[in-house]
């Protein structure tokens, strides 16, 4: 996880778009943690990223008790991909939608480009919903560059789109960001909790109530397993006596 705060992060995202570099980026919530703690290949998919922002109030708060205390809000992906559409609308850098359907795609773009004045919207791909054949794959990358966009959200859900930015690096030269449940939020097809229930950790109880079929495995099974591995994690440093600050760079690894 990096401990970074939204201006950091925005930062590390527009300095990348600036270059033409291909950079890969994604917030990590509970859910995604867990997938990567109990899946080695997508753990390692996930560290190659650039940057791994703390996207849930219990991710935040696990870190900081690990020893990152200057983290004083986590970086939510809706909210980071809305400062992201600002900055590049303010320094002319267009971007990319990638993922969920060709309806959602059309009321996002729009909303966006109503929100955020002077975006420019380069182009859009919807999910296909399967891995694409090699020659979708490459058509997807020839089209993404060719549009000159310098920035790709990517809303593919997790892990999926993590899968999808980590294959990309180097072969799509701009900045990916995967930002998950964000497209419906901001193209207002899926409800956003109350700012109080995101504040105190509990928006995962507010998506579960209104999606509880596809969703009460991931937050009824992972989040009780994330604080188990968690509180492992935090006796074993506190025995061995030794700073998590000085010990990792990512001070939230629940490793055994």
């Amino acid at each position: 996880m990096s401990r970074v705060d939204y201006e950091a992060a925005v930062g590390a995202i527009i300095h990348a778009a600036n270059d033409r570099r291909s950079f890969g980026a994604t917030a990590l919530a509970v859910h995604g943690v867990m997938e990567a703690h109990r899946d080695n290949a997508f753990a390692e998919l996930v560290n190659r990223l650039h940057l791994i922002t703390p996207d849930g109030q219990p991710v935040r708060w696990a870190m900081n008790l690990l020893g990152a205390r200057e983290l004083k809000d986590r970086v939510y992906g809706p909210t980071l991909m809305l400062k992201v559409c600002e900055r590049a609308a303010a320094n002319q850098l267009p971007i990319f939608l990638f993922g969920s359907t060709k309806e959602v795609l059309e009321r996002l773009s729009q909303n966006l480009k109503t929100r955020v004045p002077g975006l420019v919207v380069a182009g859009m791909q919807a999910d296909r919903f399967r891995d694409a054949s090699a020659e979708e794959d490459q058509q997807d990358i020839q089209a993404i560059n060719q549009s000159g966009a310098r920035i790709v959200l990517v809303g593919r859900g997790c892990p999926r789109q993590e899968r999808w930015v980590a294959a990309h690096l180097g072969k799509i030269q701009a900045a990916m960001i995967a930002v998950g449940a964000a497209f419906d939020f901001h193209a207002g097809t899926l409800p956003q909790a109350p700012k109080i229930l995101q504040d105190y950790g509990l928006e995962w109880l507010f998506r579960l109530v209104n999606e509880p079929k596809r969703l009460w495995r991931r937050y009824l099974i992972l989040n009780p397993l994330f604080v188990l591995a968690f509180s492992r994690q935090l006796i074993n440093s506190t025995r061995q006596q030794v700073s998590p600050l000085q010990t990792s760079e990512h001070p939230l690894n629940l490793g055994d």
